[in-house]
């Protein structure tokens, strides 16, 4: 059995469409039909339902893609571990971060990995859906809030933190020590857009607990975030370590005594996918920086 009509085949499953995978691959439509009608009888059996223009995998298709991928993500893996011993531990890596951890803490972080690891290429990534880049290979590692438990993926566990409010010098929070909860009822919130893991987690996490936030400024820029908490516009629901990285904003983080929010920050990658030197060093370098007991 050809790589090459492997690869042609795991094309068409993704098009679901010859002349689209064809146009993808850079080969013509009948070549690439003469390549999979060769791939079926070479199988013994029809990979692809062909309904007038429509075309779908039969179940001998659908178990044929399932092994073909993971024989080329062994492929993919052989390749990095092998361009370890070329380029003599170097490498290049792809990490992604959170939007809102980029801006501040994490980027400190990164100056210092590539200070220590200057052989290492490194290549950062802001997103929201880092599970989604990982698992399509766009990126190597993530550091996120964990996400649901997947097979597909290795979650080594950072960090726990709980969430308190962030409040100007001039607000009527700012001389406590610490607030209830169910304080924060009607008191207007800046906050991430809705979609942002951040925002989901804390409206359900307060619809739980009896109340609606009282969202009046949407921002997806933390430094604009906190301009608006410092102009006393709004206050918002942050995690400590977020509001240590920012400098002269004078600002105030008051803790939520009886419920508070908790995030779980984790490393992520695939369960599957070779670690290169890269990413091996760059996991445990994370670890030792960040993680909390």
């Amino acid at each position: 059995m050809e790589l090459r009509r492997l690869d042609y085949f795991v094309a068409v499953c993704e098009e679901l469409h010859f002349t689209k995978a064809a146009d993808r691959i850079g080969i013509s439509q009948p070549n690439l039909s003469l390549q999979i009608k060769a791939l079926e009888e070479e199988i013994g059996t029809p990979l692809f339902d062909r309904i007038g223009k429509r075309i779908s995998l039969t179940e001998a298709g659908m178990i044929l893609l399932k092994y073909a991928r993971e024989m080329f993500q062994s492929l993919h893996n052989a390749r990095h571990e092998i361009d370890d011993l070329r380029y003599q531990r170097g490498g290049s890596l792809g990490v992604g971060a959170l939007p809102s951890e980029l801006d501040f803490r994490l980027t400190p972080l990164f100056i210092h990995f590539c200070k220590t690891y200057p052989n290492i290429k490194l290549k950062i990534v802001s997103e929201v859906a880092l599970t989604e880049l990982i698992l399509d290979n766009e990126i190597d590692v993530g550091i996120s809030v964990k996400p649901l438990n997947d097979p597909r993926l290795v979650i080594r566990p950072l960090s726990r933190e709980a969430y308190g409010i962030v409040v100007s010098k001039d607000h009527a929070f700012s001389s406590r020590k610490s607030i209830a909860l169910t304080d924060l009822k009607g008191v207007p919130i800046v906050i991430y857009p809705r979609g942002f893991w951040g925002r989901d987690f804390l409206e359900n996490f307060c619809q739980q607990h009896g109340f609606n936030l009282n969202v009046v400024v949407e921002t997806s820029s933390n430094p604009s975030l906190f301009h608006f908490v410092k102009e006393n516009i709004a206050v918002a629901i942050q995690a400590h370590s977020l509001l240590e990285s920012i400098d002269n904003l004078n600002l105030r983080f008051i803790p939520i005594h009886d419920h508070p929010p908790v995030r779980e920050t984790s490393i992520i990658y695939r369960s599957d996918k070779y670690l290169s030197h890269a990413a091996q060093a760059f996991i445990h370098f994370a670890e030792d920086q960040l993680k909390t007991n």
